[in-house]
Parts: structure tokens; sequence; C-alpha cells
């Protein structure tokens, strides 16, 4: 067994760096420093030609994009551990369904607000309609999740998975970015509480 993980500090990388944490596998780690272009040597781009961390190189198979790569650990290492559902059990479906709704539904919802407000991003680019109704559909899906919270421990059920890790993660960047006011979903301001206090969390990658 052999991982390398691409990684570069305060990226999206960080959920991966906490789930190898979680897991506790051995790893290696290669950092690249964005602002030099080291991410598009042509060492890297033949493992992801995206070149974009993360990305994780698994017994020899490049893995990219996020989802992929959480997917992947968990599967290969994350049962075992605990923290991933075994497969053919309803809970893997949850945990796989709520992984990646996190992704494509909340924080592509984010960014699009974050798009049309965020200073990094000029002025002249910005949509203050955009925004707004943006802003409205993130609500609308932290509603979705404080109704599923308010009936489950985690999101995969009664036990903590790399899901709400990885969304979790994803929740703690949005909440600063977006500058949310989480006392109106407590349940949610709860388990965003609850999993980020875990020793994974703590680590950066």
């Amino acid at each position: 067994m052999s991982i390398v993980f691409y990684y570069a500090p305060m990226s999206n990388a960080s959920r991966v760096h906490a789930s190898l944490a979680e897991l506790g596998v051995k790893h290696e780690t290669v950092q690249y420093d964005l602002q030099k272009g080291e991410h598009k040597n042509p060492e890297f781009l033949a493992l992801n030609p995206n070149a974009k961390v993360p990305t994780v190189v698994i017994d020899g198979t490049p893995v990219f994009e996020s989802v992929a790569i959480q997917l992947a650990l968990g599967e290969r290492y994350g049962v075992e551990k605990g923290v991933w559902p075994e497969a053919g059990t309803p809970e893997r479906l949850k945990a796989t369904t709520w992984l990646v709704w996190g992704q494509v539904s909340l924080m592509g919802t984010m960014f699009k607000y974050i798009s049309n407000t965020a200073d990094y991003v000029p002025a002249a680019l910005h949509s203050a309609p955009q925004a707004e109704q943006a802003m409205k559909d993130i609500h609308d899906l932290l509603g979705i999740l404080e109704g599923h919270l308010a009936k489950n421990a985690y999101l995969a059920g009664e036990r903590f998975t790399l899901a709400d890790l990885d969304l979790v993660g994803c929740m703690q960047w949005a909440i600063y970015m977006c500058k949310l006011d989480m006392a109106v979903y407590p349940k949610t301001a709860a388990w965003v509480a609850n999993v980020s206090a875990r020793p994974s969390m703590k680590t950066e990658g």
C-alpha cells in the first residue's frame, strides 16, 4: 500500500488532509507553492492534467477531484477504520449522497454567491441580483440540511463518516466567506461544532 498526497496549504486539499489524519494511514506528502506555479510542472500534469490540488496517487494510480478522493479513501481504508459505511448498506448510500450534495449543490451555490460579492473578484463582474438569489438558495439548502440533522446525528445516520468531515470542512469556509448566521440553524451549528472538534480537523494541508 502506498499513498502520495499532493497539496497546498489553505486550499481545497485541507479536507483530504483531514481525512488522511482521520484514517491514520501512512502516506507521503508533496507540497506545492501555487503562487510559483509548481503545480504546473510536467511531472504533476502527468498525474492531474487539471493542474489542481488535491491529488493523490494510490498504489500508483492517480486520483483527482476531492469527492473522488474522499470516496476512494473511504472505500479502501475507511470501512476498516469505522469511518465509512460498508458497501451495500443504506448508510453507504446516504454517505455518498450527502458527500456529493455538499460539493455540487451547497458549495456550488456558495461559490456563485462568493463570485458575485468577494473582494478578489473585480467589482465589474459582480451582480447584486445573482448574489441575492444565490443567498436565498443557500438558505434553502441549509434548511434541507437542518431538517436532516434534526433527525440524524450525522449525515449517514447515527455514526460519523468522512462525509461529515468533508462537508464540515466546506461549511467552516463558507460560514466565514458568506457571513452566515448559523444561529437560525441550531442543529447544523451543533453538528459543525461537534465535527470541528475532532483532532483530525485541527490538521492543515
